[in-house]
């Protein structure tokens, strides 16, 4: 799981250390103990394993970034639902409610559960941010520019590089209007698996049923993989190719700094390596000064 979460029924920012307090603090926890002594190491392990998921599930929010988002500074040791001001700290507040009600005490956005100031939790977080997409039990997705009357087919978040594993990655996703309102008023679970709003997503995404239901990162299908995000743009250069390392089921360094053209490079170095497959160099427009390498 990450390594911030918030609380949604606290508002608290937590890190491990507050997270496994909270988890000690709970019946769930008490319960647990007794039962131990009742089983063998087996079903201990396997009660351990379920006690444990069941109450570290959580929600994570999938968006496009806006006017004043709250860091991790600005909340920690800070209550999300008593900040002030609207934009990102209100999307924060209503994301968090919304997590609240489907249910949900642990909830997750990039925006404050990531210190960006520590060069070392950016590097873990870029590489681990797949697995928390996929790890989670809903991710929430927030179209800002899609009202109660509009398809999503037109939305920016499908234009987006990093919005291509949020779409990906998780088993459960749910897309709510700019009033926080379900998409086309569609009360399912999972609108991956609602026949009217996936029509609606394969449209937009460009990508098949098959691949939105049962994704899986690796090097399959590697040139497709990089169709999906060839309109996708990104506001650093770099993020081109490092929003697209979970995908493909890579661990990469991250070099902030590097231009874009060195980082795909690395990138389609690493895809050939692994599989292969020379295809992905076929590309049309301006050649790159990174080919020598290739």
């Amino acid at each position: 799981i990450p390594l911030w979460l918030l609380n949604t029924r606290t508002g608290k920012l937590c890190n491990r250390v507050a997270q496994l307090s909270n988890f000690e603090s709970s019946r769930d926890y008490k319960q647990l103990l007794e039962s131990a002594s009742k089983c063998n190491g087996q079903q201990l392990g396997a009660l351990i394993r379920k006690v444990v998921l069941a109450f570290f599930q959580f929600a994570i929010l999938s968006h496009r970034w806006g006017n004043d988002e709250p860091s991790l500074r600005d909340i920690k040791d800070r209550n999300v639902y008593e900040l002030e001001g609207d934009g990102g700290r209100l999307k924060l507040q209503n994301f968090c409610l919304l997590a609240l009600k489907q249910d949900y005490v642990w909830a997750w956005s990039d925006t404050c559960c990531i210190d960006k100031e520590s060069s070392a939790e950016l590097q873990e977080a870029i590489g681990s941010m797949f697995s928390w997409y996929r790890n989670s039990a809903l991710a929430i997705v927030h179209l800002s520019d899609v009202s109660n009357e509009t398809l999503f087919t037109d939305s920016v978040w499908f234009k987006r590089g990093w919005t291509l594993q949020e779409l990906l990655a998780p088993r459960a996703i749910l897309f709510y209007t700019q009033d926080w309102l379900p998409y086309m008023n569609c009360e399912s679970s999972n609108h991956k698996m609602d026949s009217t709003v996936l029509k609606d997503l394969q449209k937009a995404s460009g990508i098949g049923e098959r691949h939105l239901g049962k994704f899986e990162p690796g090097m399959d299908g590697a040139r497709l993989r990089l169709q999906w995000a060839a309109a996708r743009r990104t506001t650093r250069p770099e993020d081109t190719a490092y929003s697209l390392f979970g995908v493909f089921g890579l661990h990469l360094p991250v070099l902030y700094g590097e231009s874009a053209g060195n980082a795909i490079g690395r990138l389609l170095m690493e895809i050939i390596s692994q599989s292969g497959d020379v295809s992905v160099l076929d590309w049309v427009g301006e050649a790159s000064s990174f080919h020598s390498c290739l």
